[in-house]
């Protein structure tokens, strides 16, 4: 089985990283989504960034960071997650959207509250000296 396909934003503030929360869910992910079919990381990026917090992404300036995978939340076991990460300039203050209920800005003593691919990304930045 493939992996869930996912892309996700990195938006970090002063060591502190911009997180979502979906209705109904009781666990934080990295603002993004699944790819539609036929498009490319930058545009899943800028759909999925509009759609969730109202931002407009600048794609010209969107840099890889890092692909991670891990085990899925809330599918069966065995699914993984792959997600692609970029950071990216954007215009407008992050706000709730669509099926996400909350965002808040997180460091990693969050850790525990977000999702397993997530634990990999916060171990990561952590790393890099970019999480607080």
């Amino acid at each position: 089985m493939d992996p869930i396909d996912k892309i996700a934003w990195i938006r970090i503030d002063h060591g502190r990283i911009l997180s979502t929360r979906s209705r109904g869910k009781d666990v934080w992910y990295l603002p993004g989504g699944m790819r539609e079919p036929g498009e490319t990381d930058r545009e899943t990026l800028t759909r999925e960034i509009a759609e969730e917090l109202g931002v407009v992404i600048d794609p010209e300036t969107a840099v890889h960071v890092g692909t991670f995978t891990a085990p899925a939340h809330g599918h069966p076991a065995g699914t993984l997650v792959r997600m692609t990460c970029y950071t990216a300039e954007h215009h407008g203050e992050p706000r709730p959207d669509h099926e996400i209920e909350e965002v808040a800005w997180l460091g990693y003593a969050d850790r525990d509250r977000v999702s397993p691919v997530d634990r990999i990304i916060f171990d990561d930045l952590r790393r890099r000296a970019l999480l607080a």
